[in-house]
């Protein structure tokens, strides 16, 4: 894929911690422009590291890219700060929300617009983020750390449109929320996605409800990608569906690496 058909790219890298400890093992995937890729997997996969390695916070957390290359908009991101990746139209939505809980919800989208210093023409648009989440404007004077949890994601992912985001990293936007709300939060992911064109790298451990709304799915385990594809493709795999139940036919644990082998080996054997 060319770097005018896919915003992101991510060829081949691998990433230590305390310099002993690799997470990432030749992990390679891209994210076409104006799309939702769903990157998937269990805890300890890789994920959110993933994503860190993507938008330079890695080094804050002692680990360290060794092997590989990133490019966003085509141009390779070795050596970029957070804060000018920012700049640059990449936003990360963390895990956990990370929102100013001693801020307002106005102010938390104020300073937001810290990213778009130095992006001539370019100017926040509050009345953007609450015609998404309208329950924001009713909070808006009120402190970010008094809003329920599905609120709070709401504004964390309110702050991402306010730097107006070329790609948009989501850590886990359905962590801890009910059911409803992770649908509705889901629904306004997409809607943002399809009416701004904004591309998006997506973690989460909702499977289905990830590929319900991905374009595009890479599946992880230990450290790197184990299959991909089309995320309706993917949905409907018994494969994947297995995986994800994360139990074999006994009740005993399986990967999904160990699923494919024993149907290679099956299919051998008959």
């Amino acid at each position: 894929m060319s770097a005018a058909e896919s915003v992101l790219e991510v060829n081949n890298i691998e990433v230590i911690y305390n310099k002993a400890v690799q997470v990432l093992r030749g992990l390679s995937l891209a994210v076409p422009r104006g799309q939702i890729v769903a990157l998937l997997g269990s805890n300890g996969a890789g994920k959110s590291t993933t994503l860190k390695t993507v938008s330079g916070l890695l080094g804050l957390e002692n680990g360290e890219l060794t092997r590989g290359e990133i490019r966003f908009e085509g141009r390779p991101l070795a050596d970029s700060k957070p804060h000018e990746l920012v700049r640059a139209g990449l936003f990360h939505v963390m895990e956990g929300r990370r929102v100013f809980e001693d801020l307002s919800v106005e102010e938390n989208l104020v300073a937001a617009t810290y990213a778009l210093t130095g992006r001539k023409g370019e100017k926040a648009d509050k009345e953007l983020v609450y015609e998404y989440f309208p329950r924001l404007y009713e909070r808006r004077n009120g402190l970010a750390g008094y809003l329920s949890g599905g609120e709070q994601q709401m504004l964390a992912i309110g702050r991402a449109l306010i730097a107006r985001p070329r790609l948009i990293l989501l850590d886990e936007p359905s962590l801890g929320l009910a059911p409803l709300l992770v649908e509705n939060i889901f629904r306004i992911i997409a809607r943002i996605n399809a009416e701004q064109k904004v591309s998006m790298l997506l973690v989460e451990q909702n499977a289905s409800v990830a590929l319900a709304v991905a374009h595009y799915g890479y599946i992880m385990e230990n450290g790197k990608v184990v299959t991909d594809g089309p995320a309706e493709r993917l949905a409907g795999d018994q494969d994947v569906r297995e995986f994800y139940l994360g139990m074999g036919g006994h009740g005993e644990m399986k990967s999904f690496r160990d699923i494919k082998h024993y149907k290679r080996r099956k299919r051998w054997l008959s």
